[in-house]
């Protein structure tokens, strides 16, 4: 990321900074990786540490299935139940030590509560539904194809427009980051890069709140939900400013890179981390050598198991997708197109697909979530 503020601000970091009836605001530094990364640092009116309660953990541990039959696997995303609550809406179903790959279909806003999750980023790509992401930083309005990428610590709200929502939630226990190949020695996006800083949309709004009382906030640590009870509202930021911050980003707005042969996967990359990345595949004009096949060629996971998500459109390789499909093609044996889609592929010119794909370099495991939606027949697909 690079550098933004928004708000009210010292001249200097570290110095007094008043408040009109004379009291300090209260300083806060937002640092990763200690105090060696990325940081930034906030004002609030109160101080964030006036706890008043604690309540007993929830244990949210997924509850993985260690099936030993190493295959492919199909998921019907949007066959997951939705339910009110946002965190209960939140159904783990392909996790690893590094990566947790989950459902949510939530029907209503978070009104008498707050989360944080401390253990991971979280990139939240938003598949049905619109709101507003409120946050101790600021509020961001989403919608449609959106990517929410929230750095861990971050205190958040969800207020949706109505009760019809699809997220595919990505968590890493390391930063979720633009790849370092698109990016200067200055952290800019550098000319070749498929977005730039324009379309990174940052919080706009900072709705700052001067409010005691008992404010509930969810902290995620450790697979356990641990309540805990605040006296001051955990938006009472009245300015920040620094490099780490939740953003914004539409995959809308990621622009393809075409080949006149067939390209491999990487140049869809749009996030990485230490773990996984995950790319974008957008609308986008077909290769154009002469003799190209635009569909892709059988390939080998060696080391990483590919997770897809399909969002919209017809796909170039497979027959019969459906929205919120997801498809694990894991390490160690290989996968490709579908029966009769290459030949289908020569000629046509351009594909409107739309999809989110995971690449994770540990493999993955099925919870009993994922066991409820699986499609047993997808094994064999290849032979008819």
């Amino acid at each position: 990321m690079h550098y933004f503020s928004l708000g009210q601000i010292p001249q200097k970091r570290h110095v007094q900074f008043r408040k009109p009836d004379g009291s300090l605001y209260s300083e806060q530094l937002f640092s990763t990786e200690g105090f060696s990364d990325m940081y930034s640092l906030l004002y609030h009116n109160h101080p964030p540490t006036l706890i008043k309660q604690v309540g007993d953990p929830i244990n949210v541990a997924p509850k993985t299935i260690h099936d030993k039959q190493l295959k492919h696997r199909s998921l019907q995303g949007f066959k997951i139940t939705p339910e009110e609550d946002y965190l209960d809406s939140r159904k783990p179903v392909l996790v690893n030590h590094e990566c947790r790959i989950s459902l949510s279909a939530p029907t209503t806003s978070m009104t008498d509560y707050f989360f944080k999750n401390a253990d991971a980023d979280e990139c939240i790509f938003v598949h049905v539904g619109s709101g507003t992401l409120k946050t101790m930083y600021g509020d961001i309005r989403f919608g449609y194809g959106d990517y929410l990428v929230i750095p861990r610590g971050t205190i958040y709200q969800f207020q949706f427009d109505d009760s019809n929502n699809r997220l595919f939630i990505v968590e890493s226990t390391t930063p979720i980051l633009t790849p370092r190949r698109y990016r200067n020695d200055f952290g800019q996006l550098m000319e070749h890069s498929p977005f730039c800083e324009r379309d990174i949309r940052k919080p706009s709004v900072l709705v700052t709140y001067d409010e005691m009382g008992d404010y509930l906030l969810y902290i995620k640590k450790q697979d356990n939900l641990y309540p805990y009870h605040y006296s001051s509202h955990p938006f009472d930021v009245v300015g920040w400013d620094g490099f780490c911050y939740p953003y914004a980003f539409s995959i809308h707005n990621f622009e393809p890179i075409t080949g006149r042969v067939h390209l491999p996967p990487p140049i869809h990359q749009t996030f990485e981390t230490r773990g996984f990345v995950i790319c974008s595949f957008v609308p986008r004009l077909y290769d154009y050598h002469p003799q190209a096949i635009p569909a892709p060629y059988n390939h080998s996971n060696i080391d990483s198991d590919e997770v897809l998500y399909y969002v919209d459109g017809e796909f170039m390789s497979r027959k019969h997708v459906d929205k919120g499909q997801i498809t694990l093609h894991p390490a160690g044996i290989p996968h490709g197109p579908h029966p009769g889609t290459v030949e289908r592929s020569i000629g046509q010119k351009e594909t409107l697909e739309l999809a989110v794909m995971v690449d994770t370099f540990k493999p993955l495991l099925m919870t009993n979530y994922a066991a409820e939606i699986e499609d047993d027949a997808y094994a064999l697909s290849w032979t008819h």
